[in-house]
């Protein structure tokens, strides 16, 4: 008597299975970009000039006397779009013929494409105010320092650093709505950890924080000093100066701004060729390849409405 069995008809069996699913990795919220004001009067060339107004000065007068004259002051910021970013990738015939996986290959070029662009537009803009300042420097604005070494111990950050970036924007007549700030993932490790936060008795506001946790998505769950806090892995890292004496090595950026919006955000912004795919055929190399590309510009507007405060991450998580 015969029949079939694993045994008898082993070539028949897949020695492996894969599975339908494919694994993804976690992707971070992307949300620089809404804190950029969009030009929409640049029609042609790559470079456009924007000037700027001072204010009027008064001068004592007395009776009988001629009056004094005077200009006020003049400014310009250059905007240019700097940016040309490509991704491209192909699939071979043999590949199509022999994965199992190709269809859903295939179907993940172009949101896969658009995500890397997205994640460099990203990049480019949160490291727009920090590139743009002077570096070891404290890019004092009316008296007031707008970038600085964190005052927590080892280089970390404090709260006293939430108020002296609110005072370094007031001083400068930057409006006090919407407070941002986005700060590096061990800046948030810091804030969550502090006695104040961790001990009710001190602070009862912050019992939230402790039962739920910081982050609701990407956004804290409480505000300091009137800055609501984000936080993201793409913000510069691996800064090393000095400023007014205090050395950070290896530092990370923590920004500080109103996105009261408009005019006043301190970055602009432009994209002159919004991502766009094209496919072609490449019947030499028996191919299909596809190529994604990006024009864009970003440019530090408003360095009066930006505060810089690095902080050391290594610091911060060997604190606890």
């Amino acid at each position: 008597m015969s029949g079939f069995s694993n045994t008898t008809n082993e070539h028949l069996i897949r020695s492996e299975l894969w599975s339908r699913q494919i694994k993804e990795v976690f992707l971070e919220e992307l949300q620089g970009t809404r804190y950029v004001d969009f030009l929409t009067d640049f029609p042609d060339g790559e470079l456009i000039n924007i000037p700027s107004f001072g204010q009027m000065e008064v001068r004592d007068y007395e009776e009988g006397q001629s009056v004094q004259y005077a200009a006020f002051s003049t400014g310009n910021y250059q905007f240019s779009i700097s940016e040309y970013k490509s991704v491209a990738t192909y699939i071979t015939d043999k590949n199509k013929q022999d994965s199992f996986y190709s269809a859903q290959l295939v179907g993940a070029f172009v949101p896969k494409m658009t995500r890397a662009i997205a994640v460099a537009m990203e990049t480019d803009v949160l490291a727009i105010g920090p590139s743009g300042q002077t570096s070891g420097d404290l890019n004092a604005i009316n008296g007031v320092p707008h970038r600085w070494v964190g005052k927590g111990s080892s280089n970390v950050i404090a709260p006293s650093d939430f108020a002296k970036a609110k005072l370094a924007l007031r001083m400068a007549q930057v409006p006090q709505t919407n407070l941002v700030a986005i700060v590096h993932p061990s800046t948030l490790f810091t804030l969550e950890t502090m006695t104040n936060l961790v001990n009710l008795s001190n602070n009862p506001r912050w019992e939230g924080v402790v039962r739920d946790g910081a982050v609701a998505g990407m956004k804290f769950m409480f505000n300091v000093f009137g800055f609501d806090v984000y936080t993201s892995t793409f913000l510069p890292e691996g800064i090393s100066e000095t400023i007014d004496g205090t050395v950070v090595t290896d530092g990370a950026a923590n920004i500080f701004f109103s996105a009261a919006g408009g005019d006043t955000l301190p970055f602009k912004g432009l994209i002159r060729q919004a991502p766009r795919v094209e496919s072609s055929r490449e019947k030499n190399l028996q191919r299909d390849e596809y190529v994604m590309t990006a024009r864009y510009g970003f440019g530090f507007y408003r360095p009066e409405n930006f505060v810089c405060v690095l902080t050391d991450p290594a610091a911060a998580i060997a604190a606890v």
